[in-house]
């Protein structure tokens, strides 16, 4: 006997932007109801009734599909990611350019095209313009955007061998692999249900017990929430312009790097990747290199503030040499997995020895980026592995033209074909980076300027707008084509190239 759907599966099989839709209408009564409490009456007006009509239009749209046959295409999944990253931002902006009312609606679109897909630059670089529930909003679009990508990366970038997986998977970026599919990959909506039951919860009480410690360790409620959604999303969105302006100190730095770790491999928190066969956390390549870059990085910039300190008789400085020293390794850990977020000690790091820091090092690290299947951007380092593999092998030949390479199952894979598509990768990456440089170019944007944004988009880490450069970069001071040629870079760093490619190719929406 069939059972008939239930009022869960109804939903479950309604079109997935939808569902998204109908998520965002409902988050939109936190801040309403936090305006409130606040007595910010306007601003939880404008998100009450934003609330109110997204549920609505949720409810006839739903009722509109009832009956009706799913019918989810092979890249259908992919091209409800791509609508939401490029069109949900729509309506995101709604109740905060309504709540605000002070600034156009371009504005407040291209603000939360920033947030939802975690680059976090900002066009209101004066906290107190924004009011305690806008900076909510903010804060809590960009860690939505962020457990987005997290279910994104296992339930519709993995079985397409996109996202990074493609290093190591046996078939084509963009297609299943058919020999395993039949055991690894289930239908699409059920592996979504599946791998959201697993993560949400996840990613719910590691956010929560951040903002715990961070109120702890001194913050006022608000900014440890903002925070601590800032840190998972890898987002670094800040009510009060940055950990300078937090008062958790060196501890609440400590506590959020402990929380970074997890955008660093997502085998810090599951097995349920590729690199899982490397044979445990210790092993892992991501995490590895990670490390290697957070304490390999920062002691160069060490020895060299060292030398410099010691070139103007300030050896004897152990403590500022100690500060210099954590500063340098926070900041690392933060732009390497596109967080964004600058120690407060960072400036200490820069000035003690009389030396500056170039922000190239910073942009470098962003566009390595982060784990796969992490909320992080950038290149990933497993592609990064891959390609160090590579090298090394390559070197390998020349001394020896005729060994054979071994190692692990993992090592062949990447070696035999992981190697090839992480440098296609890189090349997209790098054509990319050019093109949205040359056009910022030639909207009027200086060199410079136009080098740091398209990194900053591509990398997903808006922070480099105000850290990269000798001076921070205005998005609101650009021309109507420059923040949309921004916005659009962001949403093409976020889904990454591959991705737009799949969805361009004719023959994978067959079926």
């Amino acid at each position: 006997m069939i059972r008939p759907p239930n009022l869960q599966d109804r939903v479950l099989q309604l079109p997935l932007f939808l569902l998204m839709f109908g998520a965002a209408s409902v988050s939109m009564l936190v801040p309403a109801i936090h305006g409130g409490v606040i007595r910010e009456l306007a601003t939880a007006r404008a998100f009450l009734y934003s609330a109110t009509l997204g549920i609505v239009v949720f409810g006839l749209i739903a009722l509109a599909h009832a009956g009706r046959a799913p019918r989810h295409g092979t890249l259908g999944p992919l091209m409800s990611l791509f609508s939401a990253f490029a069109f949900l931002p729509l309506f995101l902006a709604v109740p905060f350019h309504e709540g605000l009312g002070t600034t156009s609606f371009l504005n407040a679109y291209i603000e939360m095209i920033s947030s939802f897909t975690t680059t976090g630059a900002t066009l209101f670089d004066t906290p107190g313009r924004l009011n305690d529930s806008l900076h909510l909003w903010r804060a809590q679009v960009g860690w939505m955007g962020g457990l987005l990508m997290w279910i994104a990366a296992s339930a519709i970038l993995a079985p397409l061998n996109l996202g990074g997986f493609e290093v190591t998977a046996r078939a084509e970026p963009g297609r299943f692999d058919e020999r395993n599919m039949r055991h690894h990959h289930p239908e699409g909506r059920a592996r979504l249900v599946k791998v959201s039951k697993t993560l949400v919860p996840i990613y719910i009480g590691l956010t929560l017990l951040l903002w715990v410690l961070l109120i702890f360790g001194g913050d006022r409620s608000l900014v440890a929430l903002c925070h601590a959604m800032s840190i998972m999303a890898t987002s670094g969105i800040s009510p009060v312009g940055g950990i300078s302006g937090s008062e958790a100190g060196i501890s609440g730095e400590m506590v959020m790097a402990l929380f970074m770790l997890f955008a660093l491999s997502r085998m810090t928190f599951s097995t349920d990747t590729v690199t899982s066969e490397s044979g445990g956390l210790r092993h892992d390549p991501e995490f590895r290199i990670g490390i290697a870059l957070v304490l390999g990085v920062p002691l160069i910039l060490f020895l060299r503030h060292f030398l410099g300190a010691i070139d103007i008789g300030e050896q004897n400085r152990l403590i500022a040499a100690g500060v210099a020293l954590w500063g340098s390794v926070f900041t690392v850990l933060s732009f390497l997995t596109t967080t964004g977020f600058a120690s407060a000690h960072w400036e200490t790091s820069q000035n003690w020895s009389g030396l500056a820091t170039p922000g190239m090092i910073l942009m470098g690290l962003a566009m390595i980026g982060g784990g796969v299947a992490t909320t992080a951007g950038g290149v990933k380092l497993l592609r990064v592995f891959a390609l160090y593999q590579a090298g090394l092998r390559e070197m390998e030949k020349l001394v020896h033209p005729h060994s054979v390479g071994g190692g692990t199952s993992l090592g062949r894979r990447v070696l035999k074909g992981g190697a090839f598509i992480a440098w296609i990768f890189f090349m997209l990456f790098a054509i990319s980076l050019t093109f949205v440089t040359l056009v910022l170019g030639s909207l009027g944007v200086d060199f410079e300027s136009s080098l740091t944004m398209a990194v900053a988009a591509l990398s997903t880490t808006g922070p480099l707008l105000d850290w990269a450069g000798d001076a921070p970069i205005r998005l609101q001071e650009l021309g109507t084509g420059a923040k949309s040629v921004f916005a659009a870079a962001m949403v093409l760093g976020r889904l990454e190239t591959l991705a737009i490619i799949a969805l361009l190719t004719p023959d994978l929406w067959r079926g």
